[in-house]
């Protein structure tokens, strides 16, 4: 199985269940699936999903995150035409995909993995995950912040509130150094200086990365 078609069987798996936690919607390695409601930022401590912007990101609102992971090891069989043209080498990379519903209509968010766990207050989630750390923090050279050395998500919303996007790096996140999604008030910037950064953080989502 392609790793599209893998991770369109699973985003296909979560978007077919209820809204759970984490711990009840994660499939088996070498994915990831969570699917919750946001809820307000003083139920951190319990909640998978928070907001910090009721006008941006309601409690009515939902949000699924999914992450494939292939770490690049071991081979994998090519069939094509039912014939199996031989084993070829797997990539190494980490694909994500994020699906909102019920957020502000017609609005771009930014939206990043940040490395920390979400907290009641909005900068709990810590910075940017960063393939390649940039030694200046916070980190706004384009040589560090930008969609390939970092998981950037934005999404512009429809009249509904509903949007999706997907990022696809070549390198796998480090363990346990990834642990939320922030969606953020405006665009990521790309400009030096102001690349990364996309205004406050206005949600929060707990993500188990592998």
């Amino acid at each position: 199985m392609s790793l599209v078609k893998a991770v369109t069987a699973a985003v296909a798996m979560g978007a077919s269940m209820a809204i759970a936690t984490p711990a009840a919607a994660a499939p088996p390695h070498p994915f990831v699936i969570v699917h919750d409601s946001f809820q307000p930022a003083s139920q951190a401590k319990t909640a998978s999903a928070v907001t910090y912007d009721k006008s941006l990101v309601p409690t009515s609102a939902s949000v699924f995150i999914a992450e494939a992971r292939l770490s690049g090891k071991g081979m994998k069989n090519h069939h094509e035409g039912g014939e199996n043209h031989g084993h070829y080498p797997m990539h190494k990379g980490t694909f994500v995909f994020i699906s909102v519903r019920g957020l502000a209509a017609d609005h771009h968010f930014g939206i990043h993995v940040h490395t920390k766990p979400c907290g009641t207050k909005p900068d709990s989630s810590g910075p940017h995950y960063q393939n390649k750390k940039d030694p200046k923090q916070p980190s706004t050279n384009p040589k560090y912040a930008n969609p390939h050395n970092e998981v950037w998500l934005d999404v512009t919303t429809n009249g509904a509130g509903k949007g999706w996007a997907k990022s696809w790096v070549k390198w796998n996140f480090r363990s346990g150094e990834a642990r939320s999604v922030v969606i953020h008030k405006h665009a990521t910037g790309t400009a030096s200086g102001k690349a990364g950064q996309a205004g406050a953080r206005v949600a929060c989502v707990n993500v188990p990365f592998k």
